[in-house]
C-alpha cells in the first residue's frame, strides 16, 4: 500500500510539474489574430491620424507580431465605431481611438455608451484647437472674424465634426461668447467624416470657417491654402510660430484636446496587461516620438488605471462645462 501510494504521489507530482508551464502560460496573453484599430470617423481626421500613428509605431518597433489594420467607421459622432467595438466583447485584438466625445455624447444624451462599456487602455496625446479660414479670407485675426460673426451671424457657416458637443464645438462657442457674439446664433454645419469633409467644404467656399484640431490642418496650412486665426495653446507653437494664441488676442482661453485608445469590453486581466505594457513601450519609442513632433501633438500619456480614473472625473467635469456653454440644461 505504501509503495503504491508513493508511486501514485510521484505520478501526481510529475503531472503537476508538467502542467505548471501551461498554467503560467495561461496567465500571459498576446494577439492571436490580426489586430484591428477602429477610427470612428473618416480618413484624415484626428481619430484616423491617431489610429494610423499607432499602427506605424507598433509595427515598426516590432511591439506586436500580428498585422494591424485600421478600419474607418464614421457616424453618430463616434458611436458607430464604438458600437462595433462593443460587439467584440472579450476579443483583445480589437481597439478603437477615442476622445472626450465618448464622454460628451453621453452627457448630452446623444448616446447611451460610456467609458464603462469598454476597457480603457490609455490617453496618448493632446493637441491644440484652432479656428481656420481660407488663406484668401478677409479676416486676418480672431478679433476681426468674431466681429464679423457678431454683426451678421446668418452669413457665417462654421464647419464642425464629427458631431455637435465635442471639443471643437465647445471651443468655438466659448470664443464666440468671449468676443461678445451670441453662441446660439452661430450656424454650424456638421461633417461626420471630420477633416475629410470639413477642409474641402471650406476650400470650396461652402462654409466660412472650421473649428478643428491643429494636426488636421497642418498640411493645408503649410501648402498656403488655410489661415489659422488663433490657437488654444498657452504660447505660440514651434510648428507654426506665426499663429497667435487666443490669449494674445484678448481671450483667456487655454484648451487642450486629448485622444486615447480603448479596447473591447470584457477583456481578461492578461489581455488588459498586454496592451497596458505594450502601449507603455510604444509611447517611449522613437517612432512614436517622431510622429508627435511631425503632427504638432504633445504627449499626454496615462496608463490603463490612470486613464480609467481620468474618464470618471471627465464625466463629472464635462457635465459642468456643457451646462456653462448652454448645451445641457
Amino acid at each position: 500500500m505504501n509503495g503504491k501510494w508513493t508511486a501514485l504521489s510521484g505520478a501526481v507530482f510529475a503531472a503537476v510539474l508538467a502542467a505548471a508551464p501551461i498554467a503560467a502560460h495561461a496567465e500571459d496573453w498576446k494577439p492571436q489574430r490580426p489586430i484591428e484599430i477602429i477610427a470612428p470617423a473618416g480618413p484624415g481626421g484626428g481619430w484616423d491620424l491617431l489610429s494610423r500613428t499607432m499602427q506605424k509605431a507598433l509595427t515598426e518597433e516590432k511591439l506586436v507580431d500580428r498585422p494591424i489594420i485600421v478600419t474607418n467607421k464614421p457616424g453618430g459622432g463616434g458611436a458607430t465605431g464604438w458600437n462595433y467595438l462593443k460587439g467584440k466583447e472579450g476579443q483583445g485584438e480589437f481597439l478603437a481611438a477615442t476622445s472626450p466625445l465618448l464622454v460628451q455624447n453621453n452627457v448630452l444624451g446623444k448616446s447611451d455608451l460610456t467609458y464603462k462599456d469598454f476597457t480603457p487602455l490609455a490617453a496618448l496625446m493632446a493637441e491644440w484647437e484652432v479656428v481656420a479660414v481660407r488663406a484668401d479670407a478677409p479676416w486676418k485675426d480672431g478679433k476681426a472674424f468674431f466681429e464679423a460673426l457678431k454683426k451678421d451671424p446668418s452669413s457665417m457657416h462654421i464647419g464642425v465634426g464629427p458631431a455637435l458637443g465635442n471639443d471643437d464645438h465647445i471651443q468655438f462657442l466659448t470664443l464666440a461668447k468671449a468676443y461678445g457674439a451670441d453662441p446660439k446664433s452661430v450656424k454650424f454645419v456638421v461633417y461626420p467624416a471630420t477633416a475629410a469633409e470639413q477642409i474641402p467644404a471650406l476650400l470650396g467656399g461652402h462654409i466660412q470657417a472650421i473649428t478643428i484640431s491643429l494636426g488636421e490642418t497642418l498640411e493645408q496650412v503649410k501648402a498656403g491654402k488655410l489661415r489659422l486665426l488663433g490657437i488654444s495653446s498657452p504660447e505660440r507653437t514651434a510648428e507654426l510660430p506665426n499663429v497667435p494664441t487666443w490669449k494674445e488676442q484678448g481671450v483667456d482661453f487655454i484648451f487642450p484636446h486629448w485622444r486615447g485608445v480603448i479596447a473591447a469590453p470584457g477583456l481578461t486581466p492578461a489581455q488588459r496587461k498586454f496592451w497596458d505594457d505594450t502601449i507603455a513601450k510604444m509611447v517611449k519609442s522613437p517612432t512614436w516620438k517622431k510622429a508627435l513632433d511631425n503632427l504638432g501633438w504633445e504627449s499626454f500619456y496615462q496608463n490603463a488605471d490612470e486613464h480609467t480614473a481620468f474618464l470618471a472625473k471627465q464625466q463629472v467635469e464635462m457635465a459642468t462645462t456643457l451646462k456653462e456653454v448652454g448645451l445641457v440644461k
